[in-house]
């Protein structure tokens, strides 16, 4: 998804808020109203640095008889208001109609400082072109419109009312009005596209998170799409595993059988049942969520059953675990998708492994702790991974390839990212690939 050109950032959150409650989170929604507040914080400043500027140093310089009263009365009250929303005070100032409402605040403050310094014939009339600039940025468009015709009206209004400024030097009057012309000018330029630029950058880094939610969306509709024909294929397959195993039992119990073609026929039907558990597992959990199906386990224990039951389905490959003695044990929430994730790096280990030649290499498992993280580490010496193809399987299948469907990274992505959690892999040293799971701290205890 692309942020138009002409799109704001209240357009924005309002896409944001149309995501559905598993794509939105309330910080994100806070952290866009924030953003807007702290935006016009940070423009009321420059105004108040501008308004203090000429009441105690332009003013008192060029028009002594000028009262300078009035003027700092207004300054202290934008000052006022700032220092209620730093303070979480001024709480009806935040918010979509907050927003106008702080503008509104700004253009009557530059409207009563202007009345007592001379009204439009005062160079500093300029600078409420920011202000109609910031709402036109941050505002829907009919209170963008609002703004601006407010702005217009105060610049009317000045025109035939204002209290006249008399300089100290007359002669200097035309002199100093250009000279206050050309600073106006340049303090306006440098706020509009100070504040642009960092408008810019905030809807970049908005469409990246739309980009992200829209991703995942897509991949959890896949999976759900897989979850769905794995039930069917569940139910499915029955009839022909049933079937095998008739015949696999009338093959064993013949007497002129070979000892070896025994043997052989006997891890047939070990297969076939370890097939049918694990249908029958499918058809159990098919319609759960995925964490909500799961429950608090002791992590060592949870990654030795995901092996043991690995190492039953392929009894030829060789499987080494590993964990540190040193520490604590560690309690997490696993459900069946997080331990296909484990499965499914492990067999591509092993594969691996057995591309490149090794297949008398075990694949290796180690269980420690990074940080505040349950690490799980499956490490093997096959080729090793292109980053790009790992980077693309988090979001969609790399394709049909003699392995496998393709699927089994980015599944295992789905479910470890939906713990709350990350899957990495790195190069290891002296050829290989390292895959590791690490789960966050807040779902270990």
């Amino acid at each position: 998804m692309q942020v138009k050109s002409n799109e704001t950032v209240a357009d924005v959150d309002d896409r944001m808020l149309e995501r559905p409650p598993s794509a939105l989170t309330p910080t994100r929604v806070l952290s866009a109203v924030r953003t807007d507040r702290g935006r016009l914080l940070q423009l009321r400043w420059v105004s108040l640095v501008a308004m203090a500027l000429m009441s105690l140093v332009v003013f008192p310089w060029l028009a002594p008889a000028q009262p300078v009263a009035p003027l700092a009365g207004v300054t202290l009250c934008l000052l006022a208001v700032n220092l209620a929303l730093l303070g979480g005070v001024a709480e009806w100032l935040v918010g979509r109609w907050g927003a106008l409402l702080q503008l509104i605040v700004d253009l009557v403050a530059w409207a009563a400082f202007l009345y007592f310094t001379g009204g439009v014939t005062n160079p500093a009339i300029s600078l409420l072109l920011p202000v109609v600039a910031v709402g036109a940025s941050i505002l829907p468009a009919l209170q963008a419109w609002l703004l601006a015709a407010l702005a217009v009206t105060v610049y009317s209004l000045l025109w035939q009312y204002h209290q006249p400024v008399h300089l100290a030097d007359a002669d200097q009057a035309m002199y100093w009005h250009l000279a206050g012309m050309w600073i106006s000018f340049a303090l306006s330029a440098v706020t509009v596209v100070w504040f642009i630029v960092r408008l810019n950058a905030e809807l970049a880094r908005r469409d990246d998170e739309l980009a992200a939610v829209d991703a995942a969306r897509a991949r959890d509709a896949y999976v759900v799409g897989l979850g769905k024909l794995a039930a069917g294929a569940a139910h499915r397959l029955g009839t022909p595993l049933g079937t095998l195993r008739i015949v696999a039992d009338d093959l064993v119990t013949r007497p002129e059988l070979a000892v070896e073609l025994r043997e052989d026929v006997e891890l047939m039907r070990e297969q076939i049942d370890h097939c049918r558990d694990i249908l029958n597992g499918l058809t159990r959990e098919a319609g759960q969520q995925r964490a909500e199906g799961g429950g608090a386990v002791d992590a060592l224990a949870w990654a030795r059953e995901v092996a043991a039951r690995w190492q039953r389905l392929r009894p030829g490959a060789a499987l080494e675990m590993r964990a540190n003695a040193a520490d604590p044990a560690a309690v997490i929430v696993a459900d069946a998708s997080l331990g296909e994730a484990l499965h499914n790096l492990i067999d591509n280990a092993a594969n691996a492994n057995a591309r490149a030649g090794k297949d008398d290499v075990a694949v290796e498992l180690a269980m420690g702790r990074e940080d505040d993280l349950v690490l799980v580490e499956v490490l093997d010496r096959g080729p090793g991974l292109d980053p790009a193809r790992v980077d693309a399987a988090r979001h969609a299948p790399l394709g049909a390839h003699a392995q496998g469907m393709g699927v089994g990274l980015m599944l295992a992505h789905a479910a470890i990212e939906h713990h709350g959690g990350r899957l990495e892999f790195r190069s290891r040293p002296g050829g290989g690939t390292i895959a590791r799971m690490l789960i966050p701290e807040q779902v270990c205890r």
